[in-house]
This record gives C-alpha cells, sequence and structure tokens, in this order.
C-alpha cells in the first residue's frame, strides 16, 4: 500500500507538490493523471524515495521509502525507460541491478521472460527500439517480484499489441495482490486498464476515485442535436448560456454539439425557437471529458510561481 499525507516538495520557490494527501490499495491499477507539470513525476519519485519531500510524509506499507534495505524486493519502479548503458546487454544490465539487491540470478530469467525479452536477453540495449526500452525497464521494476509498483508513462513508445499486453500485465498483477500505480497520457488506455484515479493539478489533489466515479461526478454533460435550421437553434442555445460546438456526425451531415444541458431543456429551447429537432441525443462521457473538465483551470503554463512557506525545522 502507498500512502501520501500532505506531501510538499519546494525547488526553491517553486512548489512542485504542495500539501498532497492520497492512498493506493492492493490489488488494484490506479491511474495518475495530471495537466504537464502538475507534479505527476516529482510525487512519484518522492514515492520511490528518489526525492524527499520538504515536509509530509511518505510510507510503503506504513514504512518510509528510504527504510529499506533491499528496495526492489519490496518496491519496483519505472521512470525513464532510456535509463541504460547502451553497450550492456539486456541480461547484462538485470544482472546488475539484481546484484546490487542481492536477488538471484533465477529472478534475472524470470523477469525477461515476464517481458518477452528473452529472445533479445543478449542483445545491446542501445540497439533496442523505445518499445523495447520499456519492456527492460519494466523487467527491471519487476526483478525483486515487488508488492508495489510505480510506473512513469509506462505505455509511453509501444504499439498497440504491446500496449494490449503491457494492460494485460498491469491488470494480472493487481490482481495477485499488488499495489500498481501508473501514469499516462493515454487516456483511453488508462479508462480501460485502471480501477481507481488520482487525479493532481499545480501540485495539488484534484480528485481520488474510481474511474466510473471520477467520470460520473465530472458534471460534463454532451448532447448531439441535428435539426431543420442549425443556425437559428445554436443562436438560441448560446443566448441560453449553452456551449455549442458545430461538428458533423458519422454521415456526415451537420450537427452540433452541447454542453451545460439536458437533453429535456435542449428540446425546449429547440421549441421555443420554432426549430424542427430531427435528433437529439445524450453522448458518453468519457475519461478525456471529465479529464479536461476538472484540469482546464489548473494547467501549468502561465501560473506564477508561489511563494515557499516551510514548516519550522525544514531547510
Amino acid at each position: 500500500m502507498i500512502e501520501v499525507r500532505r506531501a510538499t516538495k519546494a525547488f526553491g520557490k517553486r512548489i512542485a507538490v504542495d500539501d498532497l494527501s492520497f492512498s493506493v490499495e492492493p490489488g488494484h491499477v490506479t491511474g495518475f493523471l495530471g495537466p504537464n507539470g502538475a507534479g505527476k513525476s516529482t510525487t512519484m519519485r518522492m514515492i520511490l524515495g528518489l526525492t524527499a519531500p520538504t515536509s509530509g510524509t511518505i510510507r510503503i506499507h506504513g514504512r518510509p521509502p528510504g527504510d529499506f534495505t533491499w528496495p526492489l524486493r519490496t518496491i519496483g519502479g519505472l521512470m525513464d525507460a532510456s535509463w541504460l548503458h547502451p553497450n550492456r546487454s539486456a541480461r547484462s544490465h538485470l544482472r546488475w541491478m539484481a546484484a546490487y539487491n542481492q536477488l538471484p540470478d533465477s529472478r534475472v530469467s524470470a523477469a525477461l521472460e515476464l517481458t518477452g525479452l528473452a529472445s533479445v536477453a543478449d542483445t545491446r540495449a542501445g540497439k533496442f527500439s523505445l518499445g523495447m526500452k520499456q519492456r527492460l525497464g519494466l523487467a527491471g521494476a519487476l526483478l525483486g517480484d515487488p508488492s508495489v509498483l510505480v510506473l512513469d508513462e509506462p505505455l509511453n513508445g509501444l504499439d498497440p499489441e504491446g500496449i494490449g499486453w503491457m494492460k494485460g500485465l498491469l491488470r494480472s498483477l493487481a490482481d495477485d495482490g499488488k499495489t500498481v500505480l501508473l501514469s499516462s497520457h493515454l487516456l483511453a488506455e488508462i479508462s480501460s486498464t485502471c480501477d481507481d484515479l488520482v487525479v493532481i493539478g499545480r501540485g495539488r489533489l484534484v480528485a481520488a476515485s474510481s474511474v466510473s466515479d471520477f467520470i460520473a461526478g465530472s458534471g460534463v454533460t454532451r448532447v448531439r442535436v441535428r435539426a431543420d435550421n442549425l443556425g437559428c437553434l445554436m443562436h438560441a442555445l448560446r443566448t441560453s448560456n449553452v456551449t455549442v460546438v458545430e461538428s458533423v456526425d458519422p454521415q456526415g451531415r451537420p450537427v452540433l454539439k452541447a454542453e451545460g444541458a439536458d437533453s429535456d431543456a435542449i428540446g425546449r429551447i429547440a421549441a421555443a425557437a420554432g426549430a424542427i429537432v430531427l435528433e437529439l441525443a445524450t453522448e458518453t462521457v468519457t475519461l478525456e471529458d471529465a479529464f479536461m473538465d476538472s484540469t482546464h483551470d489548473k494547467v501549468e503554463f502561465g501560473r506564477t510561481a508561489r511563494k515557499v512557506t516551510r514548516p519550522e525545522g525544514t531547510e
């Protein structure tokens, strides 16, 4: 289990993570989302013990990340798939990691098999594609058969077959009782892979819930409407403070996509405007819709750095 409690990380005057608290449960695949610059990588580095929080606590099974003599046996991390010596083979790379954590060579063979790299185990890592480097990075994370996995963009660089393989592997690891936290910008894959979500923006918690609850609670309502006089209807909707976007349906016919009112309200507005409605349907809200709605005002760009207020006794 991962527990983050009131964690703050400051770099000079800039606060990257701000009073952040959440938990990641065993047996779950948890997606970690946020706009660029939200503090995801910094938080993951703190969980792995690679960066110390300015204040607050991080606990892995109730213990600080740096409290484990052989960390790979408890927590596996993938932060940068390119972190490889190009002249080392995949097997040599993993053997080096295994030796440092006093793991038997059998774990190297098991990790290579699990990640589909056994056939290229003696190939120099410098010849690997990005997708193969991702697999080797995951092999390193799995080397000690840890109970906790923290993976930063593990789907990056994988082809469709590789993405399907990765999703199936992560699901099986969680089903075995492991704690899995992963970040990704591929929201459709997160939606189909993860049980839970932790969403942050500007270093602060935006939401922590199941995927379904996050989507249901987003407040996003999108209605597709086709009418005989779209111009008239569009004006009426906008006058009623309904956000409207012009689009086309799969048959190439012009439609309006409206947000901010349900289908009943849009039908009434159309009737009052004298527009004959030919189609009126509520569209399914996606994770991307809910994510954009919850983080649109929390993007990093243009943010003014806030002054750090350090707790007493910290440097």
